[in-house]
């Protein structure tokens, strides 16, 4: 919460407290100890700008009617040097408070004075916390569903950061394992095709148009040099030209849109360290472990699971999981984050509470792993789905989406939906320059207030440090309504990093830009009154402020002209 709402509910609680002790003391109530309640904002403001539930909470201390409470406690609270205008009793005994103009002047400043800084709070301060989205296997280029985790993945870790946690961002690089097996399997056929053998291509192999395209180039660099090789070493060959291409292309397109990773980690470091052996052996050793039919199997169902789980196959090789186990130890472990956050598919449901079981049998607490479920993206043009693109007449990956739309568009609209519901992008909207289209809606409220204040500049009234009489002019409906709502951007953000939620940020700004659009079209900025256009210039600074910072941290950009 801004610090003047912090400030106001920290002095009502001492209000409140100082009434009912006084009340006690007089006789009105009897001896008790004050119970625990809470102070908050009410939805609707006829109630109130701040509401406390005291008389319902101590209605069992006190063996009074709630309502007797409160007028005991009214009768008893002091007004003197408060921010409080006036107090009332309302309902089965709330006691609803409505502040002084020098109350909402405040919050005025408060936004303006912080500037870039808006919004921030340490609420995580001391938390290091490591964010791993996408991670797309690099064996081909990234789907839709990854460019919609790209975005609540690292929208959610700008919005951590605003809170206060100390946040890294984590591309994990499935280097090893049976991807790159068959990644390699697919790169020999191909290769050897061209070499002018006779072979077909296994059906569960990739058959992507990718395959052939590094098949060609590697075979215009080495021709058949490879042909008659051992499998082992033109397999190995293949996979150490393409693999690296495939990974630079993933950071690229990833730079592209904006995400920009602390770290890129390798699953082979994990097998190379002797982490993914560690696993197998600790596990053992602690007796959570058991053999059947050749294959080594965990305890999973001892440690919450649903059912036992596969290690290492009848054939010796690990399954997928135990690096996996590796990893995130290696996370909350050896790198020690105290928080471990998984942007994941909606197929990957069953993961997190294996990977929690591993994590238990290993001593971890293993709620110190938290999962965000993203479920699937479904793009659609004018009503109907779309699997093509436009341009290419190929299948939509996160490149040629960015072709075909706008990368504000598609980083905002892939967070307006919390990330567990399904998510309908709709390919015409978001090319769309008007107010249906959302991000268009709130970048063109900012440009709006800087056409204002420049139209405002030009008329030689300059933006300035406007007195506190002036400020307390900013009385009607719409202007309270708009700086009680700025007031509430930096609980909003703290309440979005505790739901792994940055759709309430999106949500947030364009009721932002609502709210100043009801203001505008209701009230005229500049005007004759010098000092009302000094005050009505400086809240629209608030609001330009705080859209930028909001944008900023959605990285999305900030228009000053549209």
């Amino acid at each position: 919460m801004s610090k003047i709402i912090k400030q106001t509910q920290a002095l009502l609680k001492s209000c409140i407290t100082d009434a009912v002790n006084k009340a006690i003391e007089s006789g009105a109530l009897p001896q008790s100890e004050i119970p625990e309640f809470i102070i908050e904002q009410p939805a609707d403001r006829k109630n109130g700008d701040f509401s406390s539930n005291i008389a319902m909470a101590g209605a069992r201390a006190f063996h009074q009617a709630p309502r007797a409470i409160a007028q005991a406690i009214c009768d008893n609270i002091s007004l003197e040097g408060s921010l409080i205008e006036k107090y009332e009793i309302a309902g089965p005994g709330f006691i609803n408070f409505y502040m002084a103009d020098d109350y909402y002047s405040e919050i005025l400043k408060d936004v303006v004075e912080s500037g870039d800084d808006y919004g921030k709070s340490d609420y995580g301060k001391g938390k290091k916390v490591l964010v791993e989205f996408v991670s797309a296997n690099p064996t081909g280029p990234m789907h839709i569903g990854n460019a919609r985790g790209g975005a609540i993945g690292d929208c959610l870790a700008s919005v951590l950061d605003a809170a206060g946690y100390d946040v890294q961002r984590e591309f994990y690089i499935n280097d090893a394992g049976n991807q790159i097996e068959k990644f390699a399997t697919s790169l020999e056929v191909r290769y050897l095709q061209l070499c002018g053998k006779d072979i077909e291509m296994p059906e569960d192999a990739y058959h992507g148009e990718d395959i052939t395209v590094h098949a060609k180039n590697f075979f215009e660099i080495n021709g058949d040099k490879y042909a008659d090789s051992s499998s082992d070493e033109r397999r190995k060959a293949l996979v150490d030209y393409a693999l690296p291409l495939n990974i630079q292309g993933l950071e690229d397109d990833l730079k592209k849109y904006r995400i920009v990773y602390d770290k890129w980690f390798r699953e082979s470091t994990l097998h190379n360290d002797g982490s993914v052996k560690w696993v197998i052996d600790t596990l053992k050793e602690k007796g959570t472990t058991y053999e059947q039919e050749g294959a080594l199997w965990f305890k999973a169902s001892e440690f919450g699971n649903d059912k036992d789980i596969v290690l290492v196959r009848a054939n010796g090789i690990p399954t997928y999981i135990v690096p996996d186990i590796a990893y995130h130890y290696n996370k909350l472990v050896t790198r020690g984050y105290d928080i471990a956050i998984d942007v994941l598919g909606a197929d990957h449901h069953g993961y997190i509470p294996r990977m929690r079981a591993a994590l238990s049998a290993l001593g971890l607490d293993a709620s110190r792993l938290n999962p965000v479920i993203m479920q699937m993206v479904r793009l659609v043009r004018n009503g109907e789905t779309v699997k093509l693109s436009k341009r290419s007449g190929k299948a939509i990956t996160l490149n040629t989406l960015l072709e075909e739309v706008p990368i504000d568009a598609a980083r905002f609209l892939f967070n307006l939906r919390e990330p567990n519901s399904h998510c309908d992008f709709d390919l015409e909207l978001a090319v769309t320059k008007s107010s249906e289209n959302p991000v268009y809606y709130v970048q063109y409220a900012h440009a709006r207030i800087c056409s204002i204040i420049k139209k405002a500049k030009e008329q030689g009234i300059e933006a300035c440090d406007v007195s506190q009489n002036a400020l307390n002019r900013l009385n009607t409906s719409e202007e309270r309504e708009l700086i009680s709502f700025l007031a509430g951007l930096t609980d909003e953000i703290i309440t979005s990093a505790k739901a792994y939620d940055p759709a309430r940020i999106t949500h947030y700004v364009i009721e932002l830009a609502t709210l100043f659009h009801k203001f505008y079209n209701a009230h005229r900025v500049v005007s004759e009154d010098e000092e009302l256009t000094q005050a009505r210039l400086y809240l629209c600074t608030a609001v330009k402020n705080t859209i930028k910072n909001i944008l900023v941290m959605l990285k999305v950009d900030v228009p000053e002209s549209m």
